[in-house]
């Protein structure tokens, strides 16, 4: 049977309702004919020039990605800058763009709830809950058995795709934790949430300066928790991909679905004292 791409558009915003975007956000479809038919889908992270390469070369109709293309306003999509040049190489090979962003990371086997998945977490629970229980920003849950900072910290390393950033960790790395929150993706807006202070550890990405500085000083005066884990934003949110080549797969039996592996994360190398 084969599909339009209205219908794939249709099948993602039901795995991914577009209700449960941020206000600021903007996903959705980018460009595309809502009537051509749609045999092939590729998946990343990032729409930029390889995986736009790799998707229009692969003959994908299809491109769909996490992060928006047009998150923020432009006024101009001339050849001359990038994201022109990208959305006309899209539109001459036929192939459409779509972006599920934060209507994907609160979703159950969404980008957080994945990644709390992936390291065993039990009983995960949103740190802020949505319309329903089970839906809602990050996730708050136990390891099964508590471990040390420093082997929390080499499984997400060994879990995560390498990045030239690693895994960097503020907080003793003999010290036992058992109690996780994680956001993936820039999580710095929940530092103050209830579920993340009430945490022996939280991980997520792009922890700025003062934020994560002002969260540890807090600790210190609550027994040094949380303990603060700061991975790659590309490598927290590639982990999702799979899942959700699986789910559409299921939705859309027929149509080719593929994940992206090259590495979006924008860092290439990193030099150390």
């Amino acid at each position: 049977m084969p599909f339009s791409l209205a219908d794939v558009n249709r099948v993602a915003h039901e795995l991914w309702p577009l209700s449960g975007a941020e206000a600021w956000d903007a996903p959705g479809l980018v460009t595309g004919d809502l009537s051509r038919e749609v045999a092939s889908i590729h998946l990343a992270v990032d729409a930029v020039a390889e995986t736009v390469d790799e998707a229009c070369d692969g003959a994908a109709d299809l491109l769909l990605v996490h992060h928006p293309l047009l998150l923020r306003g432009v006024t101009s999509i001339a050849e001359d800058r990038y994201k022109g040049a990208l959305l006309s190489r899209l539109i001459r090979a036929n192939c459409a763009l779509l972006a599920v962003h934060t209507n994907a990371d609160i979703v159950r086997a969404g980008v957080s709830d994945t990644l709390a998945t992936r390291l065993g977490l039990r009983n995960a629970r949103p740190i802020v809950e949505g319309a329903t229980p089970d839906v809602g920003l990050g996730r708050v849950g136990e390891l099964s058995e508590a471990v040390t900072l420093g082997h929390l910290a080499h499984l997400l390393s060994d879990l995560l795709p390498a990045t030239a950033s690693g895994v960097r960790v503020a907080g003793d790395y003999a010290a036992m934790v058992k109690r996780v929150s994680l956001c993936g993706g820039a999580g710095d807006s929940l530092l103050r949430e209830p579920a993340v202070v009430d945490s022996d550890v939280y991980i997520t990405s792009d922890l700025r300066h003062h934020p994560a500085s002002e969260a540890r000083e807090q600790s210190h005066l609550t027994g040094g928790t949380p303990a603060l884990i700061d991975v790659s934003h590309w490598a927290s949110e590639w982990l999702w991909l799979d899942g959700a080549a699986e789910q559409l797969r299921a939705e859309l039996p027929g149509v080719r679905v593929t994940v992206s592996d090259l590495r979006t994360d924008p860092w290439d190398f990193v030099i150390m004292h």
